[in-house]
């Protein structure tokens, strides 16, 4: 395996020459920061995830969690790697400095995550869970529940979880049935069954934390009866500590094809009718509240993904460097030395596809988390409105594309390793089985599709996508050099089609091909993604071709700003073109799906 995890100089690319986020420091938020302090935030991470989570990555897929009907067991190294993740401080690293928090960018707090996430994706998720939970509880809740239950969650005395899903209703919302009733002590009896909840139960830490989606009796039907509560698995007694275990109990694990390290559990609230949960903010509005954990949640499966994808690229790529097999033309005898199967044609065709979706992906969510940081600091409140919108826009591309795209570099790395890369004894079939989730959770890919196409593009006017005509045009009047400026010539002519197609869109939402539309929603979500990353590819191009253009530079340097044009150059030239059967589908209004019948199959 190779010797870094993540490549240092391609995170320094992102960060510091594509998104210049040394620049924060000069924001108030940031500004006890420095690029020293930054990279040192990083180095940490990247020791931590190397000496406690990649060591145990195979290990906890062979050896998964189970239960005995008392309390779920796990391999040790389980706990040892997230104790050490929470004494590092990083569980809190986004936080405020008042809350306990190192008050750092999300720009660097996702850099750290690469690292663990590329590592060992299943033990990485107890505290990414509790961070997200953890910042439901400070943004919404009463000052009461911070106090009892935030501070130890960012130390890691606590985790936390989000309990959505029900059996019955999957990502119905609208349809779930856990219910809620007042009590006389202010707080509620929770009631009801959530599954595939994500360390769900566990013994890592003294207690864990479930957001819940409830219903209240009397609550208006569907998603606007729907509010959020924190239900303890032990509720606390008058010292604030873990005592009397809550009524929440688990049914079983479920299975999984990949994350097994990670505790995929069925809870049961209230069957002894005793199940206490405590009210998040204000009643019939859970699903709001609930909107920043899973947006959140959406970044973070996106960059999940890129980064799964970009562990089994590594693995490929470093094989493929060794692995001797045939011979190049000229050197094609028998007599002639066999090439590394890098020097093969169709090999190279994979790994550059790998390469063009893996850092693609990385790239794209970057600039999310930039947008995130730009939310939090823009200097007025017409900036920070104008950043929500593009980041309300883009969110479902950052969810979808890289949890697409991310197992499609993993599928090409395991053909690069042929047979070796079927068997368990290579870790790219892993990596392509923890990346296999992705487009599932959190939103399947289908529903970003609808809400791409039938909420976010419309969202506040369109501002959203104003916004982002704007931000693109500003990155294209940067580009000086020849590749970037033929590569911006090359999209173009695909922005014109977008341009005319969304009013079409529009126009058909609620007219007679509304069913053939919503049934081909995927090709939208196909054709901005893909155009969305061509962007994202053109600014790194812009960022290469000026590093290139100073001269001078080191051999290493320059090698890796030229592969940064080609895989630009690969994504445009072979990827973006084939959106061009979604975009005659869209005009057409394409009925093959749509019109098939139950009956038919």
């Amino acid at each position: 395996m190779n010797e870094e995890l993540v490549s240092r100089k391609e995170l320094a690319f992102q960060l510091y020459e594509v998104l210049d986020t040394e620049s924060l420091c000069e924001r108030e938020r940031y500004s006890e920061h420095n690029k020293g302090t930054f990279d040192a935030v990083m180095e940490t991470a990247d020791k931590i995830a190397r000496e406690k989570f990649a060591p145990h990555n195979r290990k906890a897929d062979l050896n998964e969690p189970t239960f005995d009907g008392e309390r779920v067991h796990m391999i040790p190294e389980v706990k040892e790697a997230f104790d050490t993740y929470a004494e590092s401080g990083l569980i809190a690293g986004r936080f405020d400095f008042e809350d306990g928090g190192m008050q750092l960018p999300e720009t660097i707090m996702m850099a750290c995550s690469s690292y663990f996430t590329s590592s060992n994706p299943s033990s990485t998720g107890y505290s990414f869970l509790t961070v997200a939970a953890a910042n439901v509880i400070k943004n919404f809740a009463s000052q009461s529940i911070k106090d009892k239950f935030m501070p130890r969650m960012l130390t890691g005395e606590f985790t936390g979880t989000m309990a959505l899903t029900e059996p019955h209703a999957g990502s119905s919302l609208a349809d779930i049935t856990t219910n809620a009733k007042p009590a006389d002590d202010g707080s509620y009896r929770i009631k009801g069954s959530k599954m595939f909840i994500s360390a769900g139960d566990h013994e890592l830490s003294d207690n864990i934390v479930h957001l819940v989606l409830a219903k209240i009796q009397g609550a208006p039907p569907g998603v606007k009866g729907i509010s959020l509560f924190v239900v303890p698995k032990y509720r606390l007694d008058e010292n604030d500590k873990p005592s009397q275990r809550n009524d929440v109990s688990l049914a079983g694990l479920i299975h999984k094809m990949g994350y097994r390290g990670t505790t995929s559990t069925v809870l049961s609230f209230g069957e002894k009718d005793d199940c206490h949960g405590y009210l998040v903010g204000e009643e019939h509005q859970g699903l709001k509240y609930m909107f920043l954990m899973m947006n959140e949640a959406r970044l973070g499966v996106g960059f999940g993904a890129a980064m799964l994808g970009y562990a089994g690229y590594r693995h490929s790529l470093q094989y493929a460097k060794e692995r001797t097999q045939g011979r190049v033309a000229p050197n094609n005898k028998p007599t002639d030395k066999p090439a590394t199967i890098i020097q093969h044609g169709d090999v190279k065709r994979m790994l550059l596809a790998q390469k063009s979706y893996v850092e693609g992906g990385m790239s794209l969510c970057f600039y999310a988390a930039r947008l995130v940081d730009d939310l939090h600091t823009a200097a007025t409140p017409e900036e920070k409105q104008k950043t929500a919108e593009l980041l309300d826009l883009l969110t479902p591309v950052v969810k979808a594309w890289p949890s697409e795209f991310g197992p499609k570099a993993n599928d090409l790395a395991i053909q690069i390793l042929g047979g070796s890369g079927y068997t368990r004894e290579y870790p790219v079939e892993q990596c392509w089985r923890d990346n296999r989730l992705n487009p599932i959770h959190e939103g399947t890919n289908g529903i970003q599709a609808l809400d791409l196409m039938t909420r976010k593009l419309w969202q506040a006017n369109g501002a959203g996508l104003v916004a982002l005509q704007k931000a693109m045009s500003e990155d294209f009047a940067k580009a000086q050099h020849s590749v970037s400026q033929q590569l911006i010539a090359d999209l173009q002519p695909y922005l014109g089609k977008l341009q005319t197609l969304i009013p079409l869109i529009g126009s058909e939402l609620r007219g007679e091909n509304q069913n053939a539309l919503l049934a081909n929603a995927s090709c939208f979500l196909t054709i901005f993604g893909q155009i969305v990353v061509s962007w994202i590819w053109i600014r790194q191009a812009i960022t290469a071709e000026a590093a290139l253009a100073k001269g001078q530079l080191p051999q290493d340097d320059e090698a890796f700003y030229r592969g940064k044009l080609q895989a630009a150059k690969y994504f445009i030239d072979w990827e973006l073109s084939a959106i061009n059967r979604d975009f005659t589908l869209l005009t057409n209004m394409n009925d093959s799906c749509s019109a098939m019948q139950e009956a038919w199959f």
